[in-house]
């Protein structure tokens, strides 16, 4: 066991979602909604994000896994949502405020936006990809979000 392991304030209890990015999300809806029946459950469009976002499910209940279909609003302008196809995954935390604390100060690095409210409607912040020099520690090439699991989540997976 790692020596942060027993110290850490947080648990990650699982997977909260997995976002795929492409130029048409029409695209990707043949696949996952129409070919492997996902459920839409939801749209998000954000100017500020560059993003059109379907939103869809699998499983039910504190097992759901949300898994986003996404495409920019601007193929030009930034964030490019579609410039990787798996554009970040979503990881359950018990305890954001804590987490984000906790994680900062251990050099962490965060991506800009800060803690807010997500597409599904929960908290969120993401771990920036890349690591810098005043903060060493990040997704190594992937973009993490972490975000604040409702108490029936925490219930089932705690």
């Amino acid at each position: 066991m790692s020596e942060f392991a027993t110290k850490r304030p947080f648990r990650v209890l699982g997977i909260q979602q997995v976002a795929i990015g492409g130029p048409d999300k029409q695209r990707l809806r043949k696949l996952w909604v129409d070919m492997l029946g996902l459920e839409v459950t939801g749209n998000f469009v954000s100017e500020r994000e560059n993003i059109d976002e379907d939103i869809c499910a699998m499983g039910h209940g504190a097992t759901r896994v949300e898994v986003d279909l996404m495409q920019p609003l601007d193929p030009e302008k930034k964030p490019a949502v579609h410039a990787t196809p798996l554009n970040h995954i979503g990881l359950w935390i018990d305890d954001l405020p804590k987490a984000v604390e906790w994680l900062t100060s251990r050099g962490v690095r965060f991506a800009p936006g800060g803690v807010r409210k997500g597409a599904a409607g929960y908290d969120i912040c993401f771990l920036h990809p890349k690591a810098n020099e005043e903060f060493p520690i990040a997704g190594e090439g992937v973009l993490v979000e972490l975000v604040q699991a409702p108490s029936e989540v925490i219930a089932a997976l705690g």
